[in-house]
């Protein structure tokens, strides 16, 4: 599932591409929506909140376009007649203005909400990394609440904060000395792993390939994520990895974050 920063970045794309834009068509692939048409619409604005995109269309009502990307979604910009990067058939939102065409593929999520009811879908989410409230206190108290938490099943919280994925995860327990199975409540420094994870998603937002080492280079882009089997870039003992209950992957170094 993409880290908070990649949908920050398709926010970003979707808000220059179509804000202060006329929909001339609207094609919404999905059952529920398959009547919709929301030409003559203006978009006002896309932002991103934690891993969710809200793009705000002022039509005979205000709606917000609720979308999520879950695990293979991607939203692309196109000029119009320009080949489209995946299979039509992949398509589930086409946006189209006088000069460009926003295609959302494999979307996880599409709905049409009322704008007052943005709330109804962003509203339990825990402080946003990449967002103008970001609030580290907030966040810390929400992490802490139940401090026997295993630390990165916490991170992977988003009602605690929000944009962090597996990859974010496994690369803040490395950094912070800490094996995923740690209770949160025995972090030695949770403020500066808070912190750290602030960092690493602003570092990173501008960037289409994203570094927690600072090195771009293939195979160094990660302390261990998806680096099972390989050397630790530290000490060189082989990371190791184990599939969680909900089918994600922990990896970790076993040197460098003991076992509890």
């Amino acid at each position: 599932m993409p880290e908070g920063d990649t949908v920050w970045r398709a926010a970003r794309s979707l808000d220059r591409a179509l804000a202060g834009q006329i929909l001339t068509s609207t094609d919404f692939r999905v059952p529920q929506l398959a009547t919709v048409d929301l030409s003559g619409g203006k978009v006002l604005r896309t932002l991103s909140r934690g891993k969710h995109l809200l793009t705000r269309i002022e039509s005979r009502e205000a709606w917000t376009l609720h979308t999520h990307l879950k695990m293979e979604g991607s939203w692309h910009i196109y000029q119009h007649g320009q080949r489209w990067r995946r299979p039509e058939h992949q398509a589930r939102v086409v946006l189209s203005s006088e000069s460009r065409q926003a295609v959302g593929f494999a979307l996880g999520i599409v709905e049409l909400l009322p704008r007052h009811r943005e709330g109804d879908v962003v509203g339990h989410l825990g402080p946003d990394l990449l967002g103008p409230d970001w609030d580290e206190q907030e966040a810390l108290r929400r992490l802490t609440a139940d401090p026997d938490r295993p630390v990165h099943e916490a991170l992977l919280d988003q009602t605690c904060l929000a944009g962090i994925g597996n990859m974010y995860a496994a690369e803040l327990c490395f950094t912070s000395g800490v094996h995923p199975l740690v209770p949160i409540g025995e972090v030695a420094d949770l403020t500066r792993l808070v912190r750290r994870a602030h960092q690493m998603l602003d570092h990173n937002k501008d960037r289409s390939e994203q570094t927690t080492t600072g090195d771009l280079r293939r195979g160094r882009r990660h302390w261990v994520y998806r680096r099972d089997r390989q050397p630790c870039l530290r000490c060189q003992t082989s990371i190791e990895v184990a599939q969680n209950s909900d089918g994600r992957a922990t990896y970790w170094c076993p040197s460098c974050q003991p076992a509890p």
